[in-house]
């Protein structure tokens, strides 16, 4: 690098003035060898490689049964029970998926991968639409309500979108990073996108896999065209970019069928119904040498030995011909006289125009009422041109998993994560009905487990400007958790504490504990918790956080209440961040979901029956609705754990209607595991030396071995399960409810047989 003095002094003036450097002076600087780059505001180099454990909480392996079950023979890999003993089992991952990409990728999991070959395909359908806050539509009844996002989603948001294009290719960029790392070397990937987005996408997988690695720009003709052509063409189509990792990838060649246009243009019909044509077999270069077939000279495109192989075959139905051979009025071949049958032809060979798979209607078979929903046909086409059966898939924005369901149902492995529980709660019931599907049909299929991330590091907790320097990142990180923790031990008139290690307040007699403003509150995190009662003889303790990981309760309350810990877990209400809402003292902090069970005996059997279920959820309120409602209107609400249509008229009078007539309105899906505590925990960590260990948490698998939930067929629930015979002792049963917002909660009953 050789700089002027005029463009030295220039430079110190700038630095000395405290102004930017212009634009040139980048590349006068720094070396860059690329002539066209995607730049942005906080452009790093720098990928997320942060390990953090991945937890088993539920294992989903066979269809629950539809009648009594007794115990079943064993099989070399099934156990009594019929659960997979070995191989490879699929993943479902609730959490961050740049700390689940960065998990897999650095952490033990990754040689598990590599022994199945690798991750020969990705795809992804992120986030692209800006409007896309991960509010979901539930059906309550004949009703629809808005389920706002979590605190959790909206930070996801936020982050995705909260500088507009800048951060989202910041977020998209970095994870494109890690997914071209966690690739096998002849492994693809598929970028799903539309035009608010594709341009930023195509250059930011331009830099990350090479511009040589792009392999065909599909485009999904979704729609036909509607009205949306205000001052513009209707927006009827898709982007998918399929990149290859390297020159090794294949592709499986996919086919179309022909058009009746087109069979009827180009091929004739037999007496018989089949349909044929006479290929021109002369070449159309005029390299080959000229040479007589039987009665004709010309410069055949094929070999002698070639031709004769077509005469000597066996003969058709085809008029006037010999084998496969075409032949004229006199007897001898024509130019165009290779016979061809259109049901020998594997149809035409699949271009990047996608224009024969229509979106999702809302009444459709396969719709899961999922905003984002993309498809089977669609997914089924890109998993067949780019995997085999057997080989690992993966889709790390799952959504309502569509990916996962079609590889499953063509042979393949499958990875699947999102950040939303309800997406991971619809892909779970999607998942067990696409398990009942095959084994209906008596095909295979292998089980999935539901897992979260473990323990977080302090630097995940709270968002912190990434262009800071080290010691800003640090002061920046300290003033954002004070003032976090200052709002909430406000809004919970809670006291401010000091020299704990876990506790940040009081309240009355109780010591209050808060969780991370923007990721899950873990078993680790309540077990330091526990750690300190002991120490210190605290006995009274409430938890509160935005979202605690699936599968944390009741197994942590009752392993503190055999340590004589009083342990009460609340959720943080949005309401939080309401200032008036927190000066007239009306946030709610509410408890997690109850659950009552009654078992019901039979000799050596045992049914559960769900007899009660309460939720304490809010959102929005009866009062503001009111208010705010205009005159003909209405609005649901959630007050107090219960759904309300509050109703304006054309008249102004009010009325109200309760939704929620039942208990069991609350109540999505529920599932029961008859030998809890039968499968331990673990994770694997690496030691000091660097070296893989498997660790018990201390907790245990739910093992689902019967479910119940809604579909959107069919809305009823089973409210008591099949009897299941169970060896004789004492058994812990767990009964697992996930709610119609997709929270999770746990109750554990001990029986004797």
């Amino acid at each position: 690098m050789k700089l002027t003095d005029n463009e030295i002094r220039d430079i110190n003036r700038y630095l000395e003035e405290g102004k930017p450097l212009p634009e040139n002076y980048r590349f006068l600087l720094f070396e860059d060898k690329r002539e066209v780059e995607l730049v942005w505001n906080g452009k790093t180099n720098e990928v997320c490689n942060v390990v953090l454990p991945f937890q088993v909480i539920e294992q989903v392996d066979e269809p629950r049964a539809e009648k009594n079950v007794s115990f079943q023979k064993t099989l070399f890999d099934i156990d009594y029970r019929g659960r997979q003993q070995k191989g490879w089992t699929n993943k479902l991952i609730w959490g961050d998926n740049k700390l689940i990409l960065s998990s897999l990728k650095n952490g033990p999991m990754r040689e598990e991968i590599e022994k199945q070959g690798g991750i020969k395909l990705i795809y992804i359908d992120p986030p692209f639409d800006v409007g896309a806050d991960f509010s979901m539509n539930i059906e309550i009844g004949d009703e629809q309500f808005t389920k706002a996002p979590g605190v959790l989603e909206e930070i996801a948001y936020r982050d995705t979108w909260g500088r507009g294009a800048d951060s989202f290719i910041a977020m998209i960029y970095e994870r494109l990073s890690l997914m071209r790392d966690l690739l096998a070397e002849d492994g693809s990937i598929y970028v799903h996108c539309d035009f608010r987005v594709n341009s930023y996408i195509r250059l930011a997988m331009d830099e990350v896999f090479g511009t040589n690695n792009l392999r065909s720009e599909l485009t999904w003709m979704r729609t036909a065209s509607h009205n949306d052509t205000s001052g513009r063409y209707g927006r009827v189509k898709d982007t998918i970019y399929f990149y290859a990792k390297s020159e090794i990838t294949k592709l499986n060649i996919l086919y179309t069928p022909y058009t009746e246009e087109y069979i009827s243009a180009e091929w004739r019909k037999l007496p018989s119904g089949r349909y044929y044509k006479a290929e021109n077999m002369l070449d159309p270069q005029g390299k080959m040498a000229d040479y007589e077939f039987h009665g004709t000279k010309a410069r055949w495109r094929s070999t002698p030995e070639k031709m004769e192989g077509l005469w000597n075959s066996p003969q058709t139905e085809v008029p006037d011909s010999h084998g496969r051979i075409k032949l004229g009025k006199d007897g001898e071949p024509i130019k165009r006289c290779r016979i061809m049958f259109l049901d020998e032809m594997p149809g035409v060979p699949l271009g990047d125009l996608w224009s024969d798979i229509k979106y999702i209607a809302g009444g459709a078979k396969e719709s899961h009422n999922y905003p984002t929903q993309k498809p089977e046909a669609l997914l089924d086409r890109i998993i067949k041109a780019s995997s085999n059966e057997g080989d690992l898939v993966a889709d790390i924005f799952c959504g309502s998993g569509t990916t996962l369901s079609v590889a499953e149902k063509l042979g393949r492995k499958w990875i699947g994560a999102d950040l939303g529980k309800f997406a991971i709660h619809t892909t779970r019931k999607r998942m067990i009905g696409v398990q009942r599907e095959l084994k209906k049909a008596g095909k295979d299929y292998r089980a999935f487990e539901v897992l979260n991330l473990g323990k977080y590091e302090r630097q995940h907790y709270i968002g912190v400007n990434p262009n800071l320097r080290d010691e800003e990142k640090e002061k920046q990180l300290a003033q954002k958790e004070k003032d976090f923790l200052n709002l909430i031990l406000y809004a919970y008139r809670a006291d401010k504490v000091e020299g704990f290690r876990t506790f940040h307040g009081k309240k009355a007699n109780r010591l209050v504990a808060v969780g991370p403003i923007n990721l899950p509150v873990t078993r680790l995190f309540v077990e330091e918790v526990i750690l300190e009662c002991r120490s210190k003889h605290i006995t009274k303790v409430d938890v509160l956080a935005f979202e605690f990981e699936m599968g944390l309760f009741p197994n942590i309350q009752e392993e503190a209440k055999s340590k004589g810990i009083d342990l009460a877990m609340k959720y943080i209400p949005r309401d939080v961040f309401d200032k008036r809402a927190v000066e007239k003292n009306q946030v709610v902090f509410h408890d997690v979901s109850f659950i009552e069970v009654k078992p019901h005996m039979k000799g050596n059997s045992v049914a559960v029956e769900l007899t009660d279920f309460s939720v304490f959820y809010n959102q929005d309120s009866i009062a503001h609705a009111e208010t705010s409602l205009k005159n003909g209107s209405n609005k649901i609400v959630v007050e107090n754990g219960q759904i309300i249509k509050v109703i304006k008229d054309k008249n102004g009078i009010i009325t109200r209607e309760t939704l929620t007539k039942k208990w069991t309105d609350w109540i999505d899906y529920w599932s029961v595991d008859f030998d809890f505590e039968n499968k331990k925990e673990i994770i694997q960590i690496k030691n000091p030396d660097n070296q893989i260990e498997e660790v018990w948490t201390g907790d245990f698998v739910f093992e689902n071995e019967w479910q119940s939930f809604r579909t959107k067929k069919n809305r009823s629930l089973e409210m008591i399960s099949i009897f299941k015979e169970c060896t004789k002792g004492r058994k812990k049963i767990a009964v697992k409810v996930v709610d119609i917002f997709g929270n999770d909660t746990m109750k554990i009953i001990e029986v004797t047989i």
